[in-house]
């Protein structure tokens, strides 16, 4: 199904590593990922770097598909949180493995794919762990995130009948609108001014917006069953803490990235499930009907796995992208 680098072409080439000074790298946290058997998926916890500038947030994730024999590194940096939207800046790459050569594959801008992977994420989330019978949904925010979310959760849950959208931007409104139909052309949305009232009535809930929303769903807005998918913001600290049930693509990831849901001693509630552990049938994603259901979606770098090498093999069939000497 893939072809496998040749190891004579190109020409790898190892580079020099740079030298850091010890004391200027700061919670650095090193890890192993085991040799999962053929089949198996893993996605071990975010390596992150802490900073003395708290207005960016460098980390990276690793993961091993084996039923590809792929390891991926996905490495993400995110610059200028203090400042406004158009002011920030936000990298992403992801190199592959092939696990079998021991070559690298690729190297890519990951921005495209992480806006295709996230929404998906979200959208077995609300699989997995809505309340059963779910017809109605609320999306917070109109950036990418919102733009994709409605077409991936009506892929997962099409018994949906009503779709709400809380969002202050025309312009982002009106591009949720386009992509939901450009999937559903059947289908609309509803733009919603009472988010407490939306909320209440919503049995799932995606929360996109960025940070400078002044949206926050509390905990006592929802109603017993909600499901509500924490992304990007929109959501009170309180429904993470006051709900039911937590499930997490990773408690540790949600640690590192979800700082703003910690309560007013920097901690978290105990994460009930993992959501990997949720696909595999090993753990429960929901156990009652009623139980309010939190959910950290910070994405699954086996997620990115899958779509990058499918981009990768689409490059090389097509003769796109550069080769480059990097190893040997």
């Amino acid at each position: 199904m893939r072809r496998r680098p040749d190891p004579a072409h190109p020409d790898h080439q190892r580079p020099g590593r740079p030298r850091h000074r010890a004391r200027r790298c700061r919670g650095h946290r090193r890890r192993r990922l085991p040799h999962p058997r053929r089949g198996r998926l893993r996605q071990p916890a975010q390596t992150h770097r802490q900073t003395r500038r708290r207005a960016l947030r460098p980390y990276a994730m690793l993961g091993r598909d084996g039923s590809r024999d792929v390891v991926a590194v996905k490495t993400s940096y995110k610059h200028g949180l203090d400042k406004d939207r158009g002011s920030q800046h936000y990298y992403t790459t992801l190199t592959l493995y092939d696990d079998v050569t021991g070559l690298p594959v690729a190297m890519m801008d990951c921005g495209r794919i992480g806006s295709l992977r996230t929404p998906a994420v979200s959208a077995l989330l609300a699989r997995e762990c809505a309340p059963p019978g779910a017809r109605s949904a609320l999306v917070i925010g109109t950036g990418t995130q919102g733009r994709l979310a409605l077409p991936f959760l009506l892929t997962t849950l099409p018994d949906l009948e009503r779709l709400m959208l809380s969002g202050t931007h025309p312009e982002g409104v009106a591009a949720v609108r386009e992509e939901l139909r450009a999937h559903f052309p059947e289908r609309d949305v509803e733009l919603v001014t009472d988010l407490r009232a939306a909320a209440g009535d919503a049995d799932v809930l995606v929360a996109t917006a960025g940070g400078h929303t002044t949206a926050a769903v509390e905990a006592d807005w929802l109603r017993p069953g909600a499901l509500s998918v924490l992304v990007g913001h929109g959501l009170a600290p309180s429904a993470l803490h006051r709900a039911d049930r937590v499930v997490a693509t990773s408690e540790a990831q949600m640690k590192v990235t979800g700082t703003d849901m910690a309560d007013a001693a920097g901690g978290f509630p105990t994460v009930d499930a993992e959501f990997p552990a949720v696909l595999a049938g090993t753990a429960t994603g929901r156990g009652t009907a009623r139980e309010r259901v939190f959910a950290y979606n910070s994405g699954l770098v086996v997620t990115d796995i899958a779509l990058g090498h499918r981009f990768a093999q689409l490059a090389l069939d097509q003769g796109l992208g550069t080769q480059v000497a990097l190893w040997r």
